[in-house]
């Protein structure tokens, strides 16, 4: 089953294929993605790379984390699931909150 690093403080001139040839050099890599921010086109600065095995992630983490890469120390960790924006808390401003709050102001 493959395995997602996160890939963090990169330089703006780091580009996907930097990713995947720097991370294949300690396995097979399935993806490597530098996210973009989708107006302009720039690098937010952190990516995503995918990996084959649990094995490969560890050597990932202990050959690259605090490396440089373009200039910048990366930080590389397992990545943690993508929490969902969906759920808890009270959307409705029309209700509950106390204080004066959630009234009909407007």
């Amino acid at each position: 089953m493959p395995s997602k690093l996160y890939v963090g403080n990169l330089a703006y001139a780091v580009s996907n294929d930097d990713l995947h040839e720097l991370f294949s050099q300690v396995g097979q890599v399935q993806s490597a993605v530098v996210i973009t921010d989708k107006f302009s086109g720039q690098s937010k600065g952190f990516g995503f790379v995918e990996m084959t095995t649990e094995e490969e992630v560890a050597n990932a983490i202990r050959q690259f984390n605090d490396t440089e890469l373009k200039g910048r120390n990366i930080k590389v960790n397992e990545a943690k699931p993508r929490e969902s924006s969906f759920g808890g808390g009270n959307r409705d401003r029309n209700r509950g909150g106390g204080a004066g709050r959630g009234r009909n102001r407007w």
